[in-house]
C-alpha cells in the first residue's frame, strides 16, 4: 500500500527546505575601490588600469567565488584621483566612507603616499603599482605593492644602459613627482656604480610641455643618452623636442613612459632610440600573457598598456586571499594576502616583510613604430 501523505505534510516539508535553499543562493556584495587618473594628461594610463581591473571583476563575478558560505559579487566604485595628491586623499576618504573592503590602485606614487595613510587608518587592503620605495617603508599592515619598485625599474635600466648599451655619459631629467624623483635617484645610484658619468641633473614638472631650455643645456654637455624620471605626457614631447634641437641620442625611462601614449604624443620622434623598463616578464612569451593581451584588445579595441595586467592580477590576488581566509573582512584576508603564493598573468606573487614582491623581474623595452616592444627580461 502507498502511504498517504497529507497536503500539510508536503507544505511543511517544503518550508523546511527553504532556509537551506535560500542560504545556498545567498549573495554578498563586496565593494572594491579603484583610484587612478581618469582625466588629465595621464587619463590614458588610468583607463588602461581600469580596463584590467574590470576584466578581473567580470571573470570573478561570472564564476562566482564563495566566501563564508556566500557567493560573492564584486562591485567596483571607480574614482578619478587626477594623479594629484590632494585629490587622491579626498578619493581615499570618499572610498573609505563608502565601505570598500579593498582598493586596487592608486597608480601614482605621489598619490599613494598620502592616500595610503587614510586607507591604513580605515583598515582597507590596498594593492598598488606605485613604485616609490617609501610607500612600503611606511609599515602599513594592509598595503601591498603588486609591481616592481623604483629600485628595480630604475636600477635595471641603469644596468642595461651600462652593460648592454655601453653608455658612458648620461643626462638625467625628473618631473619632481614622488615617482619621477624616486626613479631618477635609483637610476643615478646604479649608473654611477657601473661606470656611467651623470653629466647633468635637471628638473621639470608633470604639467610641463616646453623643455627647450633644459634640452639646449643638455645638448652642450654631449651625453650618450638622456634618462627621464617621469611619464609619457612629458616623455613624448621631450623626445620630439630633442629631435627638433638636434639632440640625437636615445631617451631612457621607466614604466611611466613604457606605453603607446609615448608614440601618440611623440610622433615620428619615437623611433628605436627610446628604451624603457616595466615590471614583470614579457607577456607575449607566456601563454597566459598572450591570452590576456588578446582578450584585452578584443574587449576594448585597444592594446593593453603598462599596468592593465597588474590591476587584473591585483584583483585576482585579493579574491584569492578572501578565499583562503574564508572572509571578506580586511582584518582576516589582509594577513592571508601577506602569506600568499600566487601565479598571476604577469608573474609570481610572493611578498616580503615590507609587502614588496620577493621576485619582480623587469623587462626592457625598445620602441618600434610608436609602440614598446620587449627586448629582454633583466
Amino acid at each position: 500500500m502507498f502511504k498517504r501523505v497529507s497536503g500539510l505534510n508536503i507544505i511543511a516539508a517544503s518550508l523546511a527546505l527553504i532556509p537551506a535553499f535560500a542560504m545556498a543562493q545567498e549573495t554578498q556584495v563586496v565593494k572594491i575601490g579603484f583610484s587612478s587618473p581618469l582625466t588629465g594628461p595621464q587619463a590614458s594610463a588610468g583607463k588602461d588600469n581600469q580596463g584590467g581591473l574590470m576584466m578581473a571583476i567580470e571573470r570573478l563575478n561570472a564564476q562566482p567565488i564563495t566566501v563564508g558560505g556566500k557567493k560573492i559579487k564584486f562591485d567596483v566604485i571607480a574614482e578619478d584621483d587626477q594623479a594629484d595628491p590632494k585629490s587622491g586623499v579626498a578619493v581615499a576618504q570618499k572610498l573609505a566612507d563608502q565601505g570598500v573592503k579593498a582598493i586596487v590602485g592608486p597608480y601614482n606614487s605621489g598619490v599613494t603616499i598620502p592616500a595610503s595613510r587614510v586607507y591604513n587608518d580605515a583598515g582597507i587592503v590596498v594593492a598598488t603599482v606605485a613604485s616609490n620605495p617609501k610607500i612600503t617603508q611606511q609599515g602599513f599592515a594592509t598595503l601591498f605593492r603588486v609591481a616592481a619598485s623604483d629600485s628595480q625599474l630604475g636600477g635595471k635600466m641603469a644596468l642595461y644602459a651600462a652593460k648592454e648599451l655601453k653608455f658612458k655619459r648620461v643626462a638625467v631629467i625628473d618631473d619632481r613627482t614622488a615617482y619621477g624623483q624616486g626613479l631618477a635617484q635609483e637610476f643615478i645610484k646604479v649608473a654611477k656604480a657601473n661606470g656611467i658619468d651623470v653629466v647633468s641633473t635637471d628638473f621639470t614638472n608633470d604639467k610641463a610641455t616646453d623643455f627647450t631650455a633644459i634640452l639646449t643645456s643638455i645638448k652642450g654637455k654631449k651625453p650618450d643618452a638622456v634618462f627621464l624620471g617621469g611619464y609619457a605626457p612629458q616623455g613624448g614631447p621631450i623626445k620630439r623636442q630633442m629631435k627638433q634641437l638636434g639632440v640625437d641620442v636615445p631617451l631612457m625611462g621607466g614604466d611611466g613612459i613604457c606605453s603607446p601614449e609615448m608614440g601618440r604624443l611623440g610622433g615620428d620622434a619615437i623611433g628605436e632610440s627610446v628604451y624603457c623598463t616595466q615590471g614583470g616578464t614579457m607577456l607575449d612569451k607566456a601563454k597566459e600573457g598572450k591570452v590576456f593581451s588578446d582578450e584585452y584588445q578584443k574587449k576594448y579595441n585597444r592594446p593593453a598598456e603598462t599596468y592593465a595586467v597588474s590591476f587584473y592580477d591585483g584583483m585576482m590576488l585579493i579574491a584569492q586571499a578572501m578565499k583562503q581566509a574564508n572572509s571578506v573582512d580586511p582584518k582576516q584576508f589582509g594577513p592571508a594576502l601577506a602569506k600568499i603564493s600566487y601565479k598571476g598573468v604577469a608573474g609570481q606573487y610572493d611578498f616580503d616583510a615590507n609587502h614588496d614582491l620577493k621576485q619582480s623581474p623587469v623587462t626592457v623595452y625598445r620602441f618600434k613604430d610608436g609602440l614598446p616592444v620587449p627586448l629582454t627580461s633583466y
